[in-house]
């Protein structure tokens, strides 16, 4: 007994380091509106500066995602905390655009180094039996630090002096705190080998996995999309139709979106992963509907109810995508597919957002909102159709 204390207090500190690398990938969100008027850019370059984010993650998943398993966990933890404290130090810097292009990349490299190796370093942290306990501690950490990013920026926004710097200053205390912790925690993997004998994963659909992968990178676009479009556009949406100028309600309403998530995957455990698929889809379309309603009639009510039930159909289809892929998976290609679905739902997160601000300009906001809704709703409602035909089937 007295032996799995320690075990879950490490795994515990895991996910509090792993909570602070994510939050800081979201903690410019409520603070783009603030930007725009002291650099005066459009939407638009709102949206391809919240995309560069997505091509790190996935630069980094593609090349070093497996660098972990050869060199440690610990090194590759340090790398991202140092790229989240750069990313931190370009944002504290920021007079012009670039800086913010190098503090988004940034945040990106950092992000995509921790995504594998944070999630195999928190369950290898826990007790031997406590397997399913470690992932909801990883998953929470995940997804409740990129919640907690916008609302701390956006209360110290609000409420604090020096609203482009504070939240970037707390940022840079909080990852030497983890750095400091991450120094006391043991190394996990036993087998260390030098970074040369790291290659990069290329993109991998065995025979048995592709039946499955379309409905679920389907939907895990449609998720990791919907969270763009709430992380780049919402708070924009907020202050021009709702003349909603509350930083901190903001960056409430897109961290209602990553909490929500969290709660779906969670909620995945009980409705069983073979089953939380379709509803997360269910889920999605619900969301996106919601969101359209929102844009139509300038509601606050309906972007709350949007992000509530969207990031809840995100979680829930999202548990279920990674589930139902890798159980189809062959053991020795396993990594190399969730990998691959890794870049289609991080693909969702830069490909569309970019796809809105470019119709913001000829359509507006609201409209280049409604084309993207349908395009989505269209995306999740052939996956959906799918799975109804064809249901998935997760091995254990």
């Amino acid at each position: 007994m007295n032996g799995d204390r320690p075990g879950w207090h490490r795994c515990l500190l895991g996910g509090a380091l792993f909570a602070v690398a994510m939050a800081g990938t979201t903690l410019p969100t409520p603070l783009y509106p603030l930007y725009q008027e002291k650099l005066g850019f459009s939407e638009l370059t709102v949206t391809v500066v919240y995309a560069v984010y997505a091509f790190g993650v996935i630069g980094v998943l593609l090349l070093a995602g497996n660098a972990s398993d050869a060199v440690g966990r610990r090194p590759v933890l340090l790398w991202g905390l140092g790229f989240a404290a750069a990313s931190a130090v370009c944002f504290l810097c920021a007079t012009g655009l670039g800086w913010l292009f190098a503090g988004r990349l940034l945040s990106g490299l950092s992000a995509g180094l921790f995504t594998g190796a944070a999630t195999a370093y928190v369950m290898e942290l826990a007790p031997e039996g406590g397997a399913a306990r470690a992932t909801f501690v990883a998953t929470a950490a995940n997804m409740g630090g990129l919640g907690c990013g916008p609302l701390l920026a956006g209360l110290l926004a609000q409420y604090a002096p020096w609203p482009l710097y504070l939240p970037f200053a707390v940022h840079l205390v909080l990852v030497a705190a983890a750095a400091l912790v991450l120094l006391r925690l043991p190394e996990t993997v036993r087998e260390l080998r030098p970074l040369r004998t790291v290659r990069p994963q290329r993109p991998a659909l065995p025979p048995p996995v592709r039946p499955v992968f379309g409905p679920a990178a389907a939907a895990s676009f449609v998720g990791f999309a919907l969270f763009g479009v709430f992380t780049a556009v919402s708070p924009a949406f907020l202050a021009e139709s709702l003349d909603l100028r509350d930083h901190a309600v903001s960056g409430l309403v897109v961290a209602l979106a990553f909490f929500s998530s969290t709660a779906g995957q969670l909620a995945a455990g009980r409705v069983g992963v073979a089953r939380s698929l379709p509803l997360g889809c269910a889920g999605l379309l619900a969301g996106l509907l919601l969101l359209a309603g929102a844009l139509y009639a300038d509601l606050l009510v309906l972007v709350v109810l949007s992000a509530l039930v969207g990031g809840t159909g995100q979680g829930l289809a999202f548990r279920g995508a990674l589930s139902a892929v890798a159980g189809a998976s062959p053991g020795d290609r396993r990594a190399a597919v969730i990998s691959t679905l890794f870049v289609v739902a991080y693909a969702g997160i830069s490909v569309p957002v970019i796809g809105v601000g470019l119709l913001t300009g000829p359509l507006g906001l609201e409209g280049a909102g409604l084309v993207f809704i349908a395009c989505m709703g269209a995306l999740v409602s052939g996956a959906a159709g799918y799975l109804l035909r064809w249901p998935v089937r997760v091995k254990a």
